[in-house]
């Protein structure tokens, strides 16, 4: 299982690796809410006033979990390009298609 904080963090390199791989063509895309969908589990650590953890159950790994208790979240997340001066931009990316993607 990964951590959903971790998701979220490769989530967030991988659109910047599509920022910075625009290169100089003329088309680029506007990204729009990026809408994620997980099955995850939530752990305590430390007892009541441990730390919250949400993992997320990697496919077919949900047999390993069966004795936690899991559940379906949705996040809609709104990237923004933040310029050193704090204004903020849409994000536009482009980039080639990876093997395996669709």
């Amino acid at each position: 299982m990964v951590e959903l904080a971790e998701m979220i963090r490769e989530l967030r390199q991988e659109l910047n690796s599509a920022l910075a791989g625009g290169g100089g063509g003329p088309v680029r895309f506007e990204l729009g809410p990026v809408e994620i969908e997980a099955t995850v589990a939530v752990g305590r650590t430390g007892g009541a006033g441990g730390k919250v953890r949400f993992w997320v159950v990697e496919a077919g790994g949900e047999a390993q979990v069966e004795s936690s208790r899991t559940h379906r979240i949705c996040l809609t997340l709104h990237p923004k390009l933040v310029a050193p001066d704090g204004t903020h931009h849409d994000v536009l990316i482009t980039g080639d298609e990876a093997e395996g993607e669709r």
